[in-house]
């Protein structure tokens, strides 16, 4: 019996790193898990490994930026799994600059898919976690916690050279977080937020004088960190080292178990001890 044998799980950007990782780690303790991707191989691959390892999974490919994105994405853990238990909006990149020559469509870009977008899946998912609330009300039964896990970085706790849009973004998740958590006790869901620090992934793994880059629809996306930058951001870091993707899913797992059912509206940060 896992922890979660029952659960219905959405994640964004589940497709590859710590989205994969998320979804897998949630599957592996019992929950059927709707996983995202831009591209359709990722989350096709991410699908195939959880069901082969006896798990449930669909796909819902696209951005979480479009329009219909977030009703779209709800609507397929209802039809696939028969409801909602835990949203983890997980889905975004980084697209740097110092602010003078930092333009507004990548402002805005990084503001979409960080805030904008888990704001539209969780206003999109209200209807249904209220109604799944007073259905159980109605039924005499006691309300199940349901979670919600919202992704974000120690860049938006306490900013990072380079990155007032993203730094903005996620720092504006704490806020829908905290602001949630008073919304939605009544539905008797928690709201939380892992902040990450350095996570090897594929936009940290690569050198930063590399010609490394991402595709975001269209949008070619310079990624990397310098090796002497990531030596000084190690050097801060008490464990000596960057995370991995799973450790990173280890975090969102905690906060997505009946262990955390009385914890709402934090911050944990999963950054190897660093302090901001």
């Amino acid at each position: 019996m896992g922890k979660l044998d029952g659960k219905v799980a959405i994640v964004s950007g589940s497709g590859r790193g710590i989205g994969r990782e998320i979804a897998l780690k949630l599957a592996t303790d019992g929950a059927a898990v709707v996983v995202n991707d831009l591209d359709a191989e990722p989350a096709k691959e991410t699908v195939s490994v959880i069901e082969a390892a006896g798990g449930r999974a669909t796909t819902c490919v696209g951005s979480v930026t479009d329009a219909d994105f977030a009703e779209r994405f709800v609507r397929t853990a209802e039809e696939s799994f028969g409801g909602l238990d835990i949203i983890v909006n997980n889905a975004g990149y980084t697209w740097d600059s110092v602010i003078q020559k930092m333009g507004d469509d990548q402002w805005d870009a990084i503001l979409d898919v960080h805030l904008k977008a888990p704001f539209r899946i969780l206003r999109a998912a209200q209807p249904v976690l209220s109604a799944a609330a007073k259905r159980a009300r109605e039924a005499g039964e006691t309300v199940p916690c349901r979670k919600v896990v919202n992704i974000s970085s120690i860049a938006g706790l306490g900013g990072n050279a380079g990155q007032a849009n993203y730094a903005a973004a996620k720092a504006g998740i704490t806020g829908l977080t905290k602001t949630l958590a008073k919304e939605w006790g009544r539905y008797n869901v928690t709201v939380n937020t892992v902040a990450f620090g350095l996570i090897k992934t594929r936009l940290t793994d690569t050198p930063a004088d590399s010609d490394g880059t991402i595709d975001v629809q269209g949008r070619e996306i310079k990624v990397g960190v310098s090796a002497a930058l990531l030596d000084a951001m190690e050097s801060a870091i008490p464990l000596g080292r960057t995370g991995t993707p799973a450790e990173a899913a280890g975090a969102v797992y905690l906060l997505c178990i009946p262990e955390s059912d009385y914890v709402s509206g934090q911050t944990l940060i999963c950054g190897g001890g660093f302090q901001i």
